[in-house]
């Protein structure tokens, strides 16, 4: 047997999508869909699909302060993020706001669906506060879709998490994953002039599957976003991530790239798709790192600034690396 070293586990990664409440869930005996539609049972994972568990100071560290602050971060609300202990000990860290239960229903996603918590109004400073006290280098900030709050779908609270982190720690990125507030003009202004380092916003599937994989979401929203949040703000850097493994094919997902970059997209990252439950869609395919790097190569031939391509790739993956590309480009 392979011995690992002291303070390490070899894991199976298990859940989810991107991000942006499609992170990681949990998993018990993914079962893998054939073509026509068919499921073949429990099915191993290939071997691409380990990860070395680290628990290393900053990740304990990070741990306890979001236990604290009674904060939550979707690297573990919604599953074990396969990429948590590299991106946490790295002091990187998703912060999910605008509490942890969504109006919406994304098949893929483990979030919980239903009715939202009073506002917090106090929750951006305590965001703030532990990125101080941790020292952040870059915090990524997502959060639930909040239909409940008709007045700008909880935008204020977003732009104010951005100015609470520059207020008490002025070096530290932002990055803001965001819903589509319904394409709202006035919502997506308030969180750009915020400032973000990073506006991202998801499209997550290709057209055809987008109605089903996304309840409540439009592809053509989704662009249309991405699009508003460039034109408020010329230098904004944009985002955007899309899963694989859901019943898309290559070239539906190269006409979702040529829809992004049509958007003026400038960062884009792909990921495996995995089942958060035995409840969510099983999973269509493992996609080979192969054709992740091929797609890859195709967007970058598109022109956008940076490409983050992979099996383990969720959208906060290296989010500070993409960032200083996105600014260099």
């Amino acid at each position: 047997m392979r011995r690992l070293p002291v303070g390490q586990v070899e894991q199976e990664i298990s859940g989810g999508g991107m991000g942006c409440a499609s992170g990681a869930g949990r998993l018990s005996g993914t079962r893998a869909r054939l073509r026509d539609g068919r499921t073949t049972g429990p099915q191993p994972k290939p071997s691409w699909l380990k990860v070395k568990v680290r628990y290393g100071e900053n990740f304990l560290e990070l741990r306890r302060l979001m236990r604290e602050h009674g904060l939550h971060t979707v690297c573990e609300e919604s599953g074990p993020c396969p990429n948590i202990y590299e991106c946490w000990e790295q002091r990187t860290a998703t912060f999910l706001i605008l509490g942890n239960v969504c109006t919406r229903r994304c098949t893929f996603c483990d979030v919980i669906t239903g009715k939202p918590p009073e506002l917090d109004l106090d929750e951006p400073e305590r965001v703030a506060k532990a990125v101080a006290a941790v020292g952040l280098e870059y915090a990524v900030v997502t959060g639930v879709a909040r239909d409940d709050i008709r007045s700008d779908g909880g935008a204020s609270i977003w732009a104010e998490t951005i100015r609470a982190i520059r207020r008490h720690n002025p070096t530290c990125g932002v990055e803001v994953l965001t819903p589509d507030f319904r394409a709202q003009p006035d919502a997506i202004r308030v969180v750009v002039e915020a400032g973000p380092d990073v506006f991202a916003h998801n499209l997550e599937t290709v057209r055809r599957l987008h109605g089903a994989v996304r309840k409540g979401f439009s592809y053509d929203r989704s662009l249309e976003v991405l699009r508003l949040a460039k034109s408020f703000r010329p230098e904004q850097v944009t985002k955007a991530g899309v899963i694989l493994g859901m019943g898309e094919t290559n070239d539906e997902v190269r006409e979702a790239l040529g829809d992004l970059r049509a958007a003026d997209v400038d960062l884009v990252t792909m990921g495996q798709y995995l089942s958060p439950s035995r409840s969510h869609p099983v999973v269509d395919r493992y996609v080979h790192p192969d054709e992740f790097e091929e797609l890859g190569d195709y967007a970058r031939s598109l022109g956008f600034r940076h490409v983050t391509s992979g099996p383990l790739v969720r959208s906060s993956y290296h989010a500070k690396d993409q960032q200083a590309a996105g600014c260099a480009g």
